[in-house]
């Protein structure tokens, strides 16, 4: 059953999804309180605490951490947006570069992931063999755990790659397989932190699986 929402509660989320959607950040206090017509920040706050309290927002500290989540979505009745936090290599481990104001409408078979899920924008051709090319998009689902065969986001250290986590009963055992055969193998170590897995890729504006 839908959870009530009201009008004003209605309102603000599309303010905050058309912020998100046009510029790239969510919206101020101040631009809350213009475009709802209100003249204090409390009545911006209770708004968000009952909209974070109902599971229709995500909120941490301060009004540009808000992020719409799956309920909100539906009862707006937009596609929901994940944020493109960054590039990071699909060849050697390379620092990543944050970008910020920059987000992008994801398919419906994933939507119910938003809370869950970032973009990053993909340099090098480590992992052609697997569909993810340079120059695309890569949709992560943050996770704990992983399974042999996932293709994953992982850091080493401060960079960030894009690899085929692989855990097998022989050596080297543990390591992350490049999809291209130009690459060599990286040896799990206690520098590898697997941050999330990759579970779809943006080619041509369209959404496809990787293989």
């Amino acid at each position: 059953m839908q959870r009530a929402i009201t009008e004003r509660q209605k309102q603000l989320l599309e303010v905050i999804y058309d912020f998100c959607a046009s510029s790239g950040y969510p919206p101020t206090f101040e631009e809350m309180r213009q475009n709802l017509g209100v003249s204090s920040n409390q009545s911006i706050v209770d708004l968000l605490e009952k909209l974070r309290r109902d599971g229709f927002i995500k909120k941490d500290s301060g009004a540009r951490s808000l992020a719409i989540l799956h309920l909100g979505y539906e009862v707006i009745g937009r596609p929901a947006l994940a944020p493109v936090l960054g590039t990071t290599t699909a060849g050697l481990p390379a620092e990543s570069i944050e970008i910020a104001g920059d987000w992008h409408p994801v398919s419906s078979d994933v939507a119910k992931f938003a809370e869950d899920i970032f973009m990053l924008k993909i340099s090098g051709d480590s992992m052609i063999n697997a569909g993810i090319d340079d120059g695309d998009a890569v949709l992560v689902q943050t996770m704990k755990e992983f399974v042999s065969g996932d293709i994953v986001f992982a850091e080493i250290g401060d960079e960030g790659t894009v690899k085929r986590f692989m855990s097998d009963d022989k050596p080297p055992y543990v390591y992350l397989k490049p999809e291209n055969p130009n690459y060599k193998n990286i040896l799990f170590t206690d520098d590898v932190r697997l941050k999330g897995k990759i579970i779809s890729v943006l080619k041509d504006k369209s959404w496809q699986s990787v293989k």
